[in-house]
């Protein structure tokens, strides 16, 4: 298959909630790299690079019952070092960022407790096709000390890289970038991917820290465009290194758990090709030279390392739209470095020409129009804090101005029901982009088959047909997608810029069985 330019549009609609009383946020902080709260000149701390990729751990598996895997899970403060000498207070499962591996067919039982002080919290399988009720969406909090289980079958053919995430009403955005995430792998029966490839997990954060070792507090540019570190993570490190043989293949799970960085990604000294996405396996591999990959995508990678010498995965720049003055520089970030050996490995096994097979969803029966727009005007007060504000507006100056981020024209409201749909029934959804950035949009629930973009009266097809829970809607686009919810009770739709999702650009779609 020819070489092209890959845009894995993994991106996710948040789930919008208040504007978060709990983002206090110091409004006046705007100068600085990017507008955030950044320290003084020189005093930026240095985050140690080329230290040996670290595995994230595995959660262990407490059931000796075959297809059973049963866990206990708390999210609670820790503390991390990430630059020499300095503790940063986090947000982590168990202590870290677990790893959570099953099999097609396996039950799961998640026993969670709440260990965040002061804070509601849940645990939304992102991308998973759990019921409704174990989905962790924001109507279903688990209070501060409070314990719950979640339960659900992995049914045959969900096997795919998913992730999970906390997704409480008005906290999402902050609980995230303070390190509320993990992975799950969902392993098929009969793999095509030879073994020898390995399988390894590369979780991509951003961290941004002051001079003293803490998180600084989000800024208007933050709500404004989503909150965007100053360093890009790779299972918690920064530019980590691993070691391969010349003409070695591996595979390489990425998963963008950031609020808000699109990453466009190349591999210097080394060829990319795709074999999964959001959902899975797809029918065929790809060849690429980029990729891009939005919050909450992800991708499963082959990468062939025949030249020796350093491999490094390097971010490109990428015009997602950009709110105000201080726009990062996105290009040149060097994020992970494979140093390949002189010596040659023995002879891989080649990658099969066929993965599996993907059945189009067929012929909607409803169409349906998700119109996607920011909104700023004027307001009576000009209370510069968020506390107590209602969920549907943002104060953005002195000056008395609001922010909005809305679908059809409305914020979200956990209250509201904006879609009635039926369980097992084809849809053709029509997500419209009229906003001036980039916005990536995800359904709970389920996965979707992209059908065609439109932009300025050009379509494009898909070159080939995947399962996806999170596409980007690129400004001015509009994107079709094909879906099916095959379980019955709310899900939500959202932009998967966090921030984006506090202020508004969340709706609810009912599941009737």
């Amino acid at each position: 298959m020819h070489r092209r330019t890959f845009l894995a549009s993994l991106t996710g609609l948040v789930v919008a909630g208040p504007a978060t009383a709990q983002m206090n946020h110091d409004m006046g902080s705007m100068g600085g790299h990017g507008n955030h709260n950044m320290p003084a000149a020189g005093t930026n701390p240095v985050l140690p690079e080329g230290q040996p990729l670290k595995e994230l751990p595995r959660l262990s598996n407490r059931s000796a019952v075959p297809g059973v895997f049963k866990a206990k899970l708390a999210a609670e403060p820790g503390v991390v070092r990430y630059a020499e000498g300095l503790d940063t207070p986090v947000l982590l499962y168990n202590g870290t960022n677990p790893v959570i591996e099953a099999s097609e067919g396996d039950t799961v039982e998640i026993s969670f407790k709440n260990g965040i002080l002061d804070e509601a919290t849940t645990i939304h399988w992102h991308g998973m096709p759990v019921p409704a009720d174990q989905d962790g969406n924001p109507t279903d909090p688990v209070a501060p000390g409070g314990e719950r289980i979640y339960a659900f079958e992995l049914p045959e053919g969900s096997a795919a890289s998913y992730w999970f995430h906390p997704h409480p009403h008005g906290l999402t955005a902050e609980q995230v970038y303070r390190g509320l995430a993990g992975i799950f792998v969902v392993k098929p029966k009969d793999d095509p991917i030879p073994p020898e490839y390995g399988d390894t997990i590369l979780m991509l954060t951003d961290l941004r820290i002051a001079a003293d070792g803490t998180m600084p507090e989000s800024t208007m540019s933050d709500l404004m465009n989503g909150r965007v570190g100053d360093h890009v993570l790779v299972n918690g490190q920064k530019n980590p290194a691993m070691a391969v043989g010349l003409g070695e293949k591996r595979r390489l799970r990425l998963y963008n758990a950031t609020n808000a960085r699109f990453l466009l990604l190349k591999f210097e000294n080394a060829s990319m090709t795709v074999v999964g996405t959001d959902g899975g396996l797809i029918e065929a591999p790809v060849a690429i030279d980029e990729l891009l990959l939005t919050p909450a995508e992800r991708v499963e990678l082959i990468v062939s390392f025949d030249k020796p010498g350093a491999a490094t995965l390097t971010t490109l720049g990428y015009e997602r739209g950009w709110m105000g003055p201080g726009k990062p520089n996105e290009a040149g970030m060097i994020l992970l470095t494979a140093n390949v050996s002189e010596e040659a490995v023995a002879a891989m096994p080649p990658l099969p020409a066929k993965l599996r097979s993907i059945e189009p969803l067929g012929s909607p029966i409803v169409t349906r129009r998700f119109v996607l727009t920011e909104s700023m005007g004027g307001m009576d007060h000009g209370d510069m804090s968020m506390q107590g504000m209602d969920h549907s507006s943002m104060s953005m100056s002195s000056d008395s101005m609001e922010m909005k981020f809305l679908i059809n024209g409305a914020s979200f409201d956990m209250n509201r029901i904006d879609e009635v749909s039926k369980v097992g029934q084809v849809e053709l959804w029509e997500v419209v982009n009229e906003a001036d950035m980039d916005h990536p949009f995800h359904v709970h629930g389920t996965q979707f088959q992209i059908v065609e973009r439109e932009k300025d009266g050009k379509v494009i097809t898909p070159p080939y047909r995947a399962w996806k829970d999170t596409v980007n809607i690129v400004a001015g686009e509009t994107v079709r997608i094909l879906l099916r919810q095959d379980l019955p009770g709310p899900r939500m739709y959202h932009c998967h810029i966090l921030e984006h999702e506090q202020l508004g650009m969340m709706g609810t779609v009912d599941v009737q069985a």
